[in-house]
């Protein structure tokens, strides 16, 4: 029998489990749950990929289906998980003005569901279609107002989302981040809770 519960994963791409990306994830997933959702964890450390090649050779074939790398690694399983779920809370942190390397990979491995065949001038994207719904959340050291203006955070977790057939619901930032204390103010918890609910809805 087919859940009538949507399915909501978190993808985590810190390094520290337990840290403010994974924390915040964690409470709009929670929120997520007790309105009803099923969901679940993904910790990109946890799955090794290779980086991209920039081949191009998932980009040439044909149709509406996500492309086939060349590089055999835990990718395509993780991107079967990710195509069960109905909707996504996608975090991760500042580094040197974008989200760090371990996503900035998972990301780049996104590509096969791009089509660009040598002939075309621009790519495209295999299905236009976005169905599904997604919170960004990204944490900085800098106040939350300055580190969203000055980096390119938002703009990639923003191309992961649509690589990921889902549309932004909605961001939570948390800034001024002591690693050693990686509990959501108030504010960002009641803001991560609202999220949650709306992705459940």
């Amino acid at each position: 029998m087919t859940s009538t519960h949507p399915r909501v994963v978190g993808i985590v791409g810190s390094y520290r489990q337990h840290g403010t990306i994974d924390t915040a994830v964690s409470t709009v997933l929670a929120a997520a749950a007790t309105a009803g959702a099923e969901t679940a964890t993904i910790y990109l450390k946890d799955h090794p990929i290779e980086f991209c090649t920039n081949c191009r050779a998932c980009l040439q074939q044909p149709g509406t289906q996500r492309g086939e790398c060349c590089l055999h690694d835990e990718m395509a399983d993780l991107l079967d998980q990710l195509e069960q779920a109905d909707a996504y809370v996608i975090g991760a942190p500042v580094n040197c003005g974008n989200v760090n390397a371990l996503t900035q990979r998972f990301v780049e491995r996104c590509v096969v569901y791009g089509y660009w065949p040598w002939h075309q001038p621009a790519p495209t994207m295999r299905s236009e279609t976005v169905n599904k719904k997604a919170v960004l959340i990204s944490a900085s050291a800098a106040p939350a107002i300055i580190a969203r203006r000055l980096t390119s955070v938002i703009k990639t977790l923003k191309q992961l989302a649509k690589f990921l057939s889902a549309k932004p619901i909605g961001t939570l930032w948390v800034g001024l981040v002591d690693p050693q204390h990686p509990d959501l103010s108030p504010r960002c918890r009641r803001q991560a809770q609202q999220l949650g609910q709306r992705l459940a809805a």
